[in-house]
């Protein structure tokens, strides 16, 4: 081994508190002896041990470690690792010039702490035949990057993420989503998502409405094919039609998430709290599936909010229901804002309400400037009886424009700047 001076510096501070495992077989001057049999027995510090490993001659305080010159790698070498040469150097005191510089290890050190020479090591050629039980261990690096923040870098590489882009699935969306990129890089397309899209079709949804399902729901991807088969079936039971069941599935794309026994559990309450057929509770469910995925605290509020602060009959709520089921799933402060407005300000009755609900479910900022426009010009009468009656399905429902000419007989550019007063 051959090292250069900065390196025998480095060696020369490190082995200073170093502790050789073996002790040196040539004989070393009293003082060098007695400070190796304290380096390996005594708990003195390094630099306690500094001044006297000074005082020792540099060859004696390598030989104290372990360490022999050695001029010959080729000549004999001792039973105790010195070569004959340097022995006989050593005796003579002599030493080549430049041969300081040239140092032999004879210490043998732990097998942990033995160092591998990496050049010594063959490395297999690209021709040489291996068996097969070779090749099977072989563990081949996969394309895919282990860790990403964006789906985009596996498109290329999955062909799962590339099927269902093609399909229209917004992946900036699900990537959004904890955990739901992880799972669909782990999917194999032919074994986990086509058979759903294939089930999805036979269900009867069209293939426009595909990757907005999978967008909004991915885990349909997860479920099995058995339970997606035993809920389809289970509203078929029900006397849902087959277009009814497409359409309620691309309304609701967790709807088949859930078991047979929430689905049935949520189409009894519907029966029961609101009194309906069983054909009108199929109706209600059918405009407005997500009904069955929802909570249903807010609805069970929203039907309290109706029968007991707004006033509204059995019947009434029955019929609100049926024509506008959004009604249940309304936001509690905007249906009550809207309710207030037109029964206490407007001063149009129940009965009128309950015939419209749509009005319920309109804008409040539409209602209240509109109502202050027909105000300001004489004309805000919604009595059936009178001549200029203004009926609530006009009031919100028509466009700006035919509501200032057939309602209001006023121009635009009138309204709008009324708008601006407010």
């Amino acid at each position: 081994m051959f090292v250069c001076w900065r390196c025998v510096r480095v060696l020369r501070s490190a082995l200073l508190c170093v502790q050789p495992s073996v002790t040196p077989v040539s004989p070393l001057p009293a003082g060098a002896a007695d400070l190796r049999y304290r380096s390996t027995t005594s708990s003195h510090s390094s630099a306690s041990l500094l001044p006297q490993m000074l005082s020792v001659s540099p060859r004696e305080r390598w030989e104290s470690c372990g360490v022999r010159y050695l001029t010959d790698p080729q000549k004999s070498v001792s039973p105790h690792g010195q070569t004959s040469s340097s022995v006989l150097k050593q005796s003579k005191g002599e030493t080549a010039p430049g041969e300081a510089f040239k140092l032999h290890r004879s210490v043998s050190f732990p097998a942990a702490q033995t160092l591998i020479d990496l050049d010594a090591v063959p490395c297999p050629s690209p021709f040489e035949e291996i068996s097969e039980e070779d090749a099977i261990q072989i563990a081949v690096p996969s394309d895919l990057p282990p860790v990403t923040f964006t789906l985009r870098d596996y498109v290329d590489k999955s062909e799962t993420l590339r099927r269902l882009v093609e399909l229209g699935v917004d992946l900036s969306k699900l990537e959004q989503r904890p955990n739901v990129g992880s799972m669909l890089v782990r999917l194999d397309f032919q074994a986990d998502v086509a058979p759903r899209l294939l089930f999805l079709k036979d269900l009867g949804v069209e293939d426009s409405q595909l990757g907005l399902l999978l967008t909004k729901n991915p885990f349909i991807l997860t479920e099995s094919l058995e339970n997606l088969q035993a809920r389809a079936s289970y509203l078929t039971s029900k006397k849902f039609s087959s277009e009814s069941v497409a359409a309620m599935v691309s309304k609701a794309p967790y709807l088949l998430n859930f078991s047979v026994k929430r689905l049935d559990n949520r189409l009894g309450f519907f029966q029961e709290q609101l009194g309906l057929s069983a054909q009108k509770t199929r109706d209600v469910v059918t405009r407005l599936p997500r009904l069955l995925c929802g909570s249903l605290e807010p609805i069970k509020e929203n039907l309290k909010v109706c029968e007991l602060e707004f006033g509204f009959r059995k019947n009434e709520i029955q019929h609100i229901v049926t024509k506008v089921p959004k009604v249940l799933t309304a936001n509690k402060r905007k249906l009550t804002q809207v309710f207030d407005f037109i029964h206490n300000i407007m001063g149009v009755p129940h009965s009128l309400i309950a015939n419209f609900p749509q009005v319920l479910n309109a804008k409040f900022l539409r209602i209240r400037e509109r109502h202050l426009f027909l105000e300001y010009l004489g004309r805000a009468h919604y009595d059936p009886g009178h001549p200029n009656y203004v009926s609530l399905e006009r009031l919100v429902a028509l466009p700006d424009e035919t509501f200032c000419s057939e309602v209001a007989l006023a121009s635009l550019d009138d309204f709008e700047r009324f708008q601006k007063t407010l």
